[in-house]
């Protein structure tokens, strides 16, 4: 029988061990993070977990040595360069204010973030860190609420850094930067050297980070009285090999352009290999652009003309704005800025402007 959660407080460590099947100690070792276990031994002391409501004792934590602050950074693929600066911004914040920072890549399977959601809810966790976009659906704001009114219960935050918000109300922190203002700036700067037909290397089409930089980019072109090329308009994922596969078939398909920008400096990278191996030179025959900044972009040959994201900083503020808040206050929305580098991959386009 499931315990209703106004008896949660009187469930304890061994009552989740009898559900689960386990003894106390792999339940310990299971929420504890720190010792292999299989997925099935996890997934059973997780439901039970779930079904009895419990949440770790914080001061019989404390007397197991495990009484420093945790709060968790949550990301789907810890690989990506730019979320790599985030979660060095999200450690270093975290350890300046006496925080043990956890980081999860769930490999975006949402099974696995609400697991790790509600292992950070059972030890009370200060904060968890939600980062990077996703399809905008009913079902994650469903999701993501429940996720938020639960961590909230035990007096933790849920922070969405990059990712959609809620409803007005919720229990969360949200932090964005201006990713479409930075795509309309950086597509502003391309048109503004004569280009007229720029091909726009996206990300997938449900992904709201991509959606947010493409609409930038069809803004931008409409600010200045032009109607974008839809075929110019091309969808894979944020990934090197992704703009070398898009670059390579654009050319192919014999797409005319005299610019491209890409969603990711990643993106272009892929996309400048294949310029290159077409025999093009950049920006003398094509310019190109990325978005977000990150180290490897100025070193480029060309270096990349880019949208700079304060990542590091954005990690910094989801920390301290999460650990500042008032349990029990409603959403905080706070927005960072971006802005275009500038450097040697764009030149000028046949239009004067």
């Amino acid at each position: 029988m499931t315990r209703k959660s106004g008896d949660a407080s009187r469930s304890t460590i061994r009552d989740v061990a009898a559900r689960a099947g386990v003894s106390a100690s792999t339940v310990s070792r299971v929420l504890g993070g720190v010792y292999p276990v299989s997925a099935a031994t996890r997934g059973s002391v997780m439901r039970a977990v779930r079904e009895l409501d419990y949440v770790a004792d914080a001061r019989a934590k404390a007397i197991a040595g495990a009484g420093t602050p945790t709060l968790a950074f949550v990301l789907e693929d810890i690989t990506g360069p730019s979320f790599a600066h985030m979660a060095h911004g999200v450690e270093r914040e975290a350890t300046r204010l006496g925080h043990l920072c956890l980081v999860c890549s769930t490999e975006g399977d949402v099974r696995n973030e609400l697991e790790f959601v509600e292992m950070m809810r059972s030890q009370r966790a200060a904060a968890v860190i939600l980062v990077g976009g996703t399809a905008d659906t009913p079902a994650y704001r469903e999701r993501t609420q429940r996720m938020a009114d639960s961590l909230a219960s035990v007096g933790s935050r849920l922070v969405l850094c990059g990712r959609p918000p809620l409803d007005p109300g919720a229990p969360v922190t949200v932090i964005e930067y201006d990713n479409e203002g930075g795509a309309h700036t950086l597509v502003t700067h391309v048109l503004a050297q004569g280009h007229r037909r720029v091909l726009f290397l996206g990300g997938r089409a449900d992904h709201t980070t991509a959606l947010g930089r493409e609409r930038g980019y069809l803004a931008a072109h409409r600010a200045r009285g032009l109607t974008p090329d839809p075929s110019l308009v091309l969808h894979g994922d944020f990934t090197r090999d992704a703009g070398h596969r898009l670059m390579h078939q654009a050319l192919v398909d014999g797409l005319e352009f005299s610019a491209v920008v890409a969603a990711t400096d990643m993106v272009a990278a892929g996309a400048l290999t294949a310029l290159h191996e077409a025999g093009l030179k950049v920006p003398d025959d094509v310019s190109l652009a990325g978005y977000d900044d990150i180290p490897f972009a100025r070193d480029l040959h060309p270096a990349l003309t880019t949208v700079h994201v304060p990542y590091e900083e954005l990690g910094r503020l989801a920390v301290r704005t999460a650990l500042e808040h008032t349990p029990g206050t409603p959403d905080e929305h706070l927005l960072l800025g971006t802005h275009v580098v500038v450097r040697d991959s764009v030149g000028p386009g046949a239009v004067t402007a």
